[in-house]
């Protein structure tokens, strides 16, 4: 909703109700610019989400929010969110079988760097994603990640600042599109080098490799196959024995 400062002014107690009673921000205007804004005060987080038809996820009740109020959002709860295009997602537990796969794949990435200079990190671990030409970033928790650069991109809260060199998602009914679509976009332009995304419905390893923000190539990997990635010789993981009893 947008208004002139002269009708804020002389019907505040009116727009105040507004925003208190039906979630919505009000722009104030003067001389035609655009110069305040009177939101909702967060202090019950979940009565400002929507829960997403047919997933487990919710959204924010809102077009779009800005990256601060995303940061003054997130600092004042206790749930895992992401905010991607301006949009916030609240993110839903963790399955017992995503776990199960998760932790696999952490032991042999554990395996594999041992001794490195990169790490591999899991979530709830969040990024600050910058996408090429976009001065908003986008802020994700990968379930698995790769770090190379964290000399000089671990902020004064010991906050990591970086691009990952590898990032993987297991993926779930509710996660899928997200996963799929916007993350692989994010990734892409914001100088990721490898994403690997691993279904449990398909049994499979997807792994994409980006290039001057593009992508350079990508394989599947199935049942009986092995996974290889392109970015670091020798990190592999073999599929059938990563589903193996997973249920």
């Amino acid at each position: 909703m947008i208004t002139t400062a002269t009708e804020m002014k002389n019907n505040f107690g009116q727009y105040l109700k507004q925003v208190m009673d039906d979630n919505v921000e009000v722009i104030i205007t003067k001389n035609n610019q655009k110069v305040a804004r009177l939101v909702p005060y967060v202090t019950n987080l979940e009565k400002y989400f929507k829960l997403e038809e047919n997933t487990a996820e919710y959204r924010y009740d809102k077009q779009t929010v800005s990256y601060e109020e995303f940061m003054e959002i997130y600092e004042k709860s206790d749930s895992r969110m992401e905010y991607i295009n301006g949009e916030i997602w609240l993110m839903a537990s963790p399955s017992m079988s995503h776990q199960e796969i998760l932790g696999n794949l952490h032991v042999i990435f554990k395996q594999y760097f041992k001794g490195k200079k990169c790490k591999p990190f899991l979530a709830p671990f969040d990024v600050h994603f910058r996408k090429a030409d976009i001065d908003v970033p986008d802020v994700m928790q990968p379930d698995l990640l790769v770090i190379c650069d964290a000399e000089g991109n671990v902020n004064e809260k010991n906050k990591y600042m970086g691009t990952p060199t590898l990032v993987l998602e297991i993926l779930s009914d509710s996660t899928r599109s997200k996963d799929m679509v916007y993350k692989l976009n994010t990734y892409l332009t914001s100088g990721v080098g490898e994403y690997w995304i691993v279904d449990p419905k398909s049994r499979s390893i997807l792994i994409y490799s980006f290039a001057d923000h593009a992508i350079d190539h990508f394989t599947q990997y199935r049942m009986g196959e092995m996974a290889a990635s392109n970015v670091f010789e020798g990190l592999n993981a073999d599929v059938t024995e990563l589903f193996t009893g997973i249920f």
